[in-house]
């Protein structure tokens, strides 16, 4: 694997070994079967930071502390809907098996993060509010330009902490828009009995967990 950012970073203490090192730390998903979904890419890695003021130095401290999770900006390279987790479960499943799948998905406090396209968090919920289904909807916490969100580590520790649910692998990744969330969520609103819906302070985050085939994602 190649060195991110070789040719706009100095040198580091990481240099050296550092390709076998990044290597083992975020191993590439070809041969790993359906679970490599949930395991994050070096080019994953470096799509994340792209929003950063300045990703190189981003990368570098996350390198640095791989288990522990990184807080990045929204607003430039995406944007979050951040959902509660049994409602989360059921877009992802609209989204997989009916839509064109979904961006990159973490879990996260007995939410779902769903990285979406930039600009989503300031028209989903005008978009709501439009539609008759709109109550049927729990509320939905959208994370734009100005704010933060923390995402999971680069090596998964054995801590209860962020974890991804569909990792990102690729540093151009398709985001679902305002318009394609907006069909998942009236989809679940139809097809869920009237107080189906609960928000549970700390669900189960496996409970009824799939792995989706990223392989099929537009």
């Amino acid at each position: 694997m190649r060195t991110w950012l070789r040719d706009e970073t100095p040198l580091s203490p990481f240099h050296g070994d550092v390709d076998e090192r990044r290597a083992d730390l975020l191993p590439r998903p070809a041969g790993d079967g359906p679970h490599h979904a949930t395991r994050i890419t070096a080019d994953g890695a470096e799509w994340l930071v792209s929003g950063s003021s300045y990703p190189a130095a981003a990368l570098l401290r996350w390198e640095a502390r791989p288990t522990a999770p990184a807080v990045l900006p929204c607003g430039s390279a995406f944007d979050v809907v951040n959902v509660p987790a049994v409602f989360g479960r059921r877009l992802l499943d609209r989204l997989w098996e009916e839509g064109p799948g979904s961006g990159p998905v973490a879990a996260h406090h007995g939410r779902m993060l769903l990285f979406t396209a930039p600009g989503t968090s300031q028209r989903l919920p005008s978009l709501l509010g439009w539609e008759e289904w709109g109550d049927a909807v729990p509320p939905l916490l959208c994370h734009g330009l100005g704010d933060a969100v923390t995402v999971p580590p680069l090596v998964r520790g054995a801590d209860e902490g962020p974890r991804w649910v569909v990792a990102p692998d690729t540093r151009r990744p398709w985001l679902p828009g305002p318009e394609v969330i907006l069909w998942a969520c009236v989809r679940v609103a139809r097809a869920t009995p009237s107080g189906a819906v609960r928000v549970s302070i700390s669900p189960d985050p496996e409970q009824g967990a799939k792995v989706y085939d990223v392989s099929r994602r537009r």
